[in-house]
């Protein structure tokens, strides 16, 4: 499992919109990795939609949002355009990214046990290490949490 101050591990990974998205384009830029469960899930969904709207802070903040759940690009194009998002979504079906990140892990859900990914947010810094990590994420109040952290990185 990564963590902070370890090299955040590269991914090239196809987004929503028939784009790619490669951590490593991206080096000397500020980058939120969030991955979240299933699009079109309430929490996930208000997750998304507070990462989108606070989408000019955080390129003001010199930093990109890019969130990763198991998806398919078609799923996150219908869920883009549903809730009208503009960060970037990309899709990790095979979750080679999700396990290399440590999202990936035993969940319980009304007394049930399963695999499944872990809401996590990883804040990597222009160095390509990794800054901060929130693991175990509330959505309540959690992307302006990572919009202050990332300002004063």
């Amino acid at each position: 499992m990564v963590q902070e101050g370890d090299k955040a591990p590269d991914f090239c990974l196809p987004a929503a919109g028939g784009t790619e998205v490669r951590l490593s384009d991206m080096t000397g830029k500020k980058v939120v990795v969030y991955f979240y469960p299933k699009d079109d899930t309430s929490g996930c969904t208000k997750e998304a939609i507070a990462f989108n709207a606070l989408r000019n802070e955080f390129e003001a903040a010199d930093t990109h949002v890019v969130g990763i759940s198991a998806d398919s690009v078609a799923r996150h194009d219908r869920f883009r355009a549903k809730h009208d998002l503009a960060i970037t979504l990309a899709s990790d079906e095979d979750r080679k990214a999700i396990e290399a990140y440590g999202a990936w892990g035993e969940k319980t859900m009304y007394g049930r046990k399963f695999m499944g990914i872990l809401r996590s947010t990883f804040l990597i810094g222009r160095d390509g290490r990794i800054a901060r990590i929130w693991r175990n994420v509330k959505v309540d109040g959690h992307a302006d949490e990572v919009l202050a952290t990332a300002r004063a990185l």
